[in-house]
C-alpha cells in the first residue's frame, strides 16, 4: 500500500511537472528598473495568470544602451530573447539589422491576432513603421518632454506658482525670482539632447537633420546648430553660468534631485510621473514644454521618447503565437490605459486614452493629458514626426560632450554645436556606407 501510495504521488508530481514544463517561455528583455520594473513585472503577471499556454518571463537588461547592447550579443551567439526592447533612437539601427529581427506586422499575419496597427496614435505608430505604413516594433512605453513645476519651491522664493511659464522668456523671468528668493536649484532638466536639442527642433518646426530627420533616406546630416537651436542653449549657457540652471548629467541624475524637493523645475519625461507621484514630499504638477516665443510656427509638437519592442528571429513557431498573444493583450485598452496612467507615459492607442478619459484620471490629477495634448495638437511636420538616425546613441554621446562644454562655459553654443553636426554627420557617413 505504502509502495502504491508512492508510486501514485510520483506520477502525480509527474504530471504537474510535464504541465508545467508545457508552457513555454517567452523571454522579454526590458530597460525597466524601480517603480518602471514593477509595473512591467505587473503586465507580464497579468498575462501569465490570463491563460496557462505560455509564461512571459522579464528580465532587466540595465540602461537603454545596455539592453540594446545585450541584444545584439544575445543574437550573435545565437541566445537572443524573443522580446527586445529598444529606445526610440535604436530604431534605425535595429531597421538595418537584416535577419535579426521579425516585423510585428508579419508577426501578426502569421498568427491571424485580431490586431489592427490604426489602434495606435498617429505620432507613436509613425516611428515604427516603413515608409508605406508597415508596423516594424510594436509601441509600448512612449513618452514625450514636459515640464514639472515644485509649487512649494514657488512659494518659497515669494513667487506665485501659478504664473505662466508657457514661454522660455517667461520661465526665464521665473528663474531670475527663483534665484533671488534663494534657491539653489531654479531649473534641472534630463535627457538633456533629446529634451533641449531634439525636442526643441520639433516643437518650433525646424530641422534637427536633412532628409526629413533622416526618414526620407541614409544621405542625412545633422542640422542641430541652426539659430533656434544656437540661442536656446546660449541662454541655458548663460543661465548655467549664473546658478539659475543646474546640471546632474546626461541621463535622469537630476531626477534625484527634483523628487527630493532641490530644485523648483525640470524638464524631463512625462513618464516621470510614477517616481515623482511616488516620492515628491511636495506640491507639484505638470506644465507643457515652453517654447519661444516670437518663433514661427511654434508650438508645433514634440516628439516621442521611450522605447518599443522588437520580436527577435530564431524561434519556434509555437513561441512566436505565444508573443503574437502577449503583444495583443499588450496592446489592450485595460493594460494600456493602466499602464498610462500608472506611469505618464502615453497611451499609445485611442482606445487607452478614451478609456482613461471615461474612467475620470485625467479629471482627479490634473495635467496628466498634457503630453497626449502636446503630441497631437498639430498634424507632425517632416521636421516634427521624430528621427530616425544611424548611430544615434553614439551621435548623443557627441552631443551631450559639448553641451557640457556650453554648461561650464568652455565653448559659446555656436561654436559646440558646429562641432556636433562635424562629428556627428561623420558617423551618418559611417552608417551610411555599411547599410548602402
Amino acid at each position: 500500500m505504502q509502495i502504491k501510495t508512492f508510486l501514485g504521488a510520483m506520477a502525480s508530481t509527474a504530471a504537474l511537472a510535464t504541465g508545467a514544463y508545457a508552457q513555454s517561455e517567452i523571454q522579454w528583455w526590458h530597460a525597466h528598473s524601480g517603480r518602471l520594473g514593477e509595473l512591467v513585472d505587473e503586465i507580464a503577471n497579468g498575462f501569465n495568470d490570463s491563460q496557462s499556454d505560455f509564461v512571459v518571463v522579464p528580465s532587466h537588461k540595465g540602461n537603454y544602451s545596455e539592453t540594446l547592447n545585450a541584444g545584439i550579443a544575445a543574437f550573435r551567439a545565437g541566445e537572443q530573447p524573443h522580446l527586445l526592447q529598444v529606445f526610440e533612437v535604436g530604431t534605425a539601427t535595429m531597421m538595418a539589422a537584416q535577419g535579426a529581427t521579425k516585423p510585428v506586422y508579419t508577426l501578426m499575419a502569421e498568427s491571424g491576432a485580431d490586431w489592427d496597427p490604426d489602434a495606435y496614435i498617429g505620432a507613436v505608430k509613425g516611428y515604427y513603421t516603413t515608409t508605406d505604413g508597415q508596423m516594424l516594433s510594436m509601441p509600448f512605453n512612449s513618452s514625450t518632454p514636459v515640464l514639472w513645476v515644485n509649487r512649494d519651491a514657488f512659494t518659497a522664493a515669494g513667487l506665485d506658482p501659478d504664473m505662466d511659464l508657457s514661454t522660455w522668456q517667461q520661465v526665464g523671468e521665473a528663474l531670475d525670482g527663483l534665484k533671488a528668493g534663494g534657491s539653489t536649484c531654479p531649473l534641472t532638466t534630463a535627457w538633456q539632447s533629446w529634451i533641449h536639442l531634439e525636442n526643441l527642433s520639433a516643437y518650433h518646426n525646424v530641422p534637427f537633420a536633412t532628409q526629413e530627420n533622416g526618414f526620407a533616406g541614409l544621405d542625412t546630416e545633422l542640422a542641430l546648430n541652426g539659430p533656434v537651436q544656437v540661442a536656446h542653449i546660449e541662454a541655458m549657457g548663460q543661465w548655467a553660468k549664473d546658478g539659475k540652471f543646474i546640471y546632474n548629467g546626461r541621463r535622469n541624475e537630476g531626477g534625484a534631485n527634483f523628487r527630493a524637493g532641490e530644485c523648483a523645475l525640470f524638464t524631463e519625461s512625462s513618464a516621470g510621473y510614477a517616481g515623482i507621484k511616488s516620492e515628491a514630499a511636495f506640491d507639484f504638477e505638470v506644465r507643457p514644454l515652453p517654447y519661444w516665443d516670437g518663433i514661427d510656427g511654434a508650438p508645433q509638437n514634440t516628439i516621442i521618447g521611450g522605447a518599443s519592442l522588437w520580436v527577435m528571429e530564431g524561434h519556434d513557431a509555437a513561441e512566436y503565437e505565444g508573443v503574437a498573444q502577449f503583444l495583443t493583450y499588450l496592446s489592450s485598452p485595460e493594460v494600456q490605459a493602466k499602464w498610462h496612467q500608472d506611469t505618464g507615459y502615453l497611451p499609445v492607442t485611442v482606445a487607452a486614452g478614451d478609456l482613461t478619459r471615461e474612467q475620470g484620471f485625467y479629471d482627479a490629477n490634473p495635467g496628466t493629458d498634457i503630453a497626449v495634448i502636446q503630441m497631437t495638437a498639430n498634424q507632425p511636420t517632416a521636421n516634427s514626426k521624430g528621427l530616425r538616425l544611424g548611430g544615434f546613441d553614439q551621435i548623443r554621446g557627441i552631443i551631450d560632450e559639448e553641451l557640457e562644454a556650453v554648461w561650464v562655459g568652455d565653448k559659446d553654443a555656436q561654436t559646440a554645436l558646429d562641432s556636433a553636426v562635424a562629428r556627428g554627420n561623420q558617423l551618418l557617413r559611417r552608417f551610411q556606407q555599411a547599410n548602402q
